[in-house]
């Protein structure tokens, strides 16, 4: 069994491990929403319009995670100035501001002649760099996105399945989907660092919509998610120690591996579910 231990007794791979963890926990609770409400292009929008923000960032010397912020606060203004747009379909004003930031980012970057590696880190993140302050950094996140999930939960869930409904219960459905989209911001914030902006999708969608067939609630969902995204962590980091993969890669590639595990075990369960009520009614009469 040496060679499942024996990655983890290393101190980088063990805190890339616990950064994983917490980051699989901040996706499950944004991701599950964006699920739910068909957002992946909106969350594949905002991971990619950091970089304008990153680059700013970086070339100043200064902290990444600060630009990614500011840069994630004016995708979110953005989105939701758009969306109340009556004449624009709220896909075409993110498509716009996907574009916009993204040729920004693009055009920072070209002013600079050594910008390459840490495009790199960017894009794929690394996740055997984690600090202990990372770690510190990640858990006050997870703290802040727990607590915005619980006090919107029910606002959440009525915007998810009918907006309208929400409107008429009092929930302010725009003040709702701008807070959603904060919630959203925070995760990709959180998570680029670990597999980086490419691949920040695998951890906050797949894990949430491998758990979907397989729980009656929401919360079951994100608890199940997260189960899902700490498990292709541990697996990801595993399987990068031995085969000399990328570690962030890795763990994406098996979260999404996750999902079509659980897509086919669904349609295996379903099938043998119709298959024993279409049965049901011979086997009465004999």
């Amino acid at each position: 069994m040496e060679w499942l231990t024996v990655p983890f007794e290393v101190s980088f791979v063990q805190r890339a491990l616990w950064g994983g963890m917490l980051v699989s926990a901040i996706c499950a609770l944004a991701g599950t929403w964006v699920v739910l409400r068909g957002m992946a292009f909106l969350g594949d929008a905002m991971s990619h319009g950091l970089l304008p923000g990153v680059a700013v960032a970086a070339l100043l010397g200064g902290n990444l995670m600060v630009g990614a912020v500011v840069s994630a606060a004016v995708m979110t203004a953005g989105v939701t100035a758009l969306g109340r747009t009556p004449r624009l379909s709220q896909d075409t004003g993110i498509g716009l501001l996907f574009v916009g930031m993204l040729s920004l980012g693009v055009i920072i970057v070209s002013r600079s002649q050594s910008f390459a590696v840490d495009l790199t880190g960017f894009l794929f993140g690394d996740v055997l760099a984690v600090r202990q302050q990372d770690l510190v950094v990640l858990a006050a996140a997870l703290l802040v996105a727990l607590a915005v999930s619980v006090l919107g939960h029910r606002a959440f869930l009525a915007l998810a399945f009918d907006s309208r409904k929400a409107h008429t219960l009092g929930l302010r459905p725009r003040l709702a989907h701008a807070v959603l989209l904060a919630l959203l911001g925070l995760a990709i914030v959180a998570s680029f660092h670990i597999v980086g902006t490419l691949l920040v999708l695998g951890l906050l969608i797949a894990p949430p919509a491998a758990a979907l067939p397989w729980a009656r609630t929401v919360r079951g969902v994100m608890v199940l998610a997260a189960l899902l995204g700490t498990s292709a962590t541990f697996g990801g980091l595993l399987l990068s120690w031995h085969l000399g993969t990328a570690a962030g890669a890795t763990v994406a590639a098996l979260a999404v591996s996750l999902f079509f595990v659980s897509h086919v075990l669904s349609g295996l369960r379903g099938r043998r579910t119709r298959r024993a009520l279409s049965t049901a009614p011979l086997l009465e009469v004999n």
